[in-house]
């Protein structure tokens, strides 16, 4: 395909006309790359607060806190910053929540350890 040729004629009857030519680029203007919807910062993905808490506190919880973390990296870098916001709000709450898991059933464990002691 040359690129000094003139595009082609519209067809008989006034259709509309033909759509721009395309390069491969997929967005048809040619020059490559196109046109990306600005997005803010990268969110902070709470990796290590996901494993930390997986390893330290409550297993169940932790793990779905390591789900949502590994989300944000992958939904950030696919232009889909709302989704990583969202995962990264996710990940956060979830490592909270293993934390505070772990946390009551220590006190619990430490209220009946010291309840069956004194019991005897």
């Amino acid at each position: 395909m040359s690129f000094n040729t003139p595009p082609p004629p519209p067809p008989p009857g006034g259709g509309p006309p033909p759509p721009p030519p395309s390069y491969g680029d997929g967005f048809g203007d040619g020059f490559g790359g196109g046109w990306q919807q600005p997005m803010g910062p990268k969110p902070p993905n709470y990796l290590v607060w996901a494993i930390l808490s997986t390893l330290f506190c409550c297993l169940p919880f932790g793990i779905v806190s390591i789900v949502f973390a590994a989300q944000v990296d992958s939904k950030y870098n696919a232009g889909n910053h709302v989704g990583a916001v969202e995962a990264s709000n996710k990940a956060k709450k979830w490592a909270i929540v293993s934390a505070v898991v772990a946390v009551a059933l220590t006190v619990l464990w430490v209220i009946l350890a010291v309840g069956f002691a004194s019991g005897n």
